[in-house]
């Protein structure tokens, strides 16, 4: 059970966020800012505390707050991004996480070593990690050992397609995984019970599970169905500015 969450205001200057889909068009700022409070206000119906950081004008991804940290039960690491224009947002996570954690159970990804959150799926005390384009082999052995020294197991999924790990899979508890894409027929998660998502919507296999309760973008029917099909109550939550940007809901906060 999750019992806190943080999440971090988007900027005016997200519209300058990185992008794969430029045909979707440029996030409308204000209309990103009232999805976002609506995120905020899901996430504490699930009976979390939200800590709420302010926008930083500098770098116009970070309010996708988990990929400059991991955060576990018993530590928290400070990722290295591997996009350059989003590496200086690590900083002003530290002092957040100071809050939460013994400053001796935070660790950090160092450089040659790249690794974002995004990339990062916990299913109890296997944490599976993507080799992708902005997390690196380097990253994830250093990841790796720093878990090693709390009893945790790191297992590395090689990606093919997509940005990051949790773009197409997302562990919903109870030996349940959304899938969508290159993951449905990859070996390391051969023994869950897998739900396939439509490629129409692929999109919405970022869904997050949330004390029992799984959140869903709105707008993907399909995915909504599946997941209500597996028994989980849920609630739905518009994401279509930050898609904008190559973000999901899994990507707007971090929670342990």
């Amino acid at each position: 059970m999750f019992q806190h969450v943080i999440v971090k205001t988007p900027c005016s200057n997200v519209l300058l966020g990185i992008t794969s889909a430029p045909e979707l068009g440029k996030p409308d700022y204000q209309l990103a800012l009232s999805q976002h409070a609506a995120y905020i206000e899901a996430l504490k119906q699930c009976g979390v505390d939200v800590t709420v950081l302010p926008p930083d004008e500098a770098f116009p991804d970070s309010c996708f707050v988990e990929d400059v940290a991991v955060v576990t039960r018993k530590c928290a690491i400070v990722t290295n991004p591997g996009a350059p224009s989003r590496n200086g947002e690590t900083a002003a996570i530290v002092p957040v996480l100071e809050k939460f954690y013994p400053a001796e159970h935070i660790h950090r990804i160092t450089a040659p070593g790249t690794l974002e959150g995004g990339d990062v799926m916990m299913v109890g005390d296997t944490f599976y990690v993507g080799a992708s384009a902005r997390t690196n082999a380097e990253g994830i052995r250093q990841f790796a050992e720093i878990l090693q020294g709390y009893g945790f197991r790191c297992v590395t999924v090689p990606l093919e397609k997509v940005l990051h790990l949790k773009t197409g899979v997302n562990y919903l508890e109870n030996g349940n995984l959304l899938v969508s894409g290159e993951f449905c027929d990859k070996e390391c998660f051969a023994g869950y019970k897998k739900t396939e998502i439509p490629e129409s919507e692929a999109y919405a296999a970022n869904c997050i599970w949330v004390n029992g309760t799984v959140i869903v973008p709105k707008g993907y029917p399909a995915v909504l169905a599946a997941v209500q099909g597996l028994g989980y109550p849920t609630l739905t939550v518009d994401t279509s500015e930050f898609r904008k940007i190559d973000g999901g809901l899994s990507c707007l906060s971090l929670r342990f």
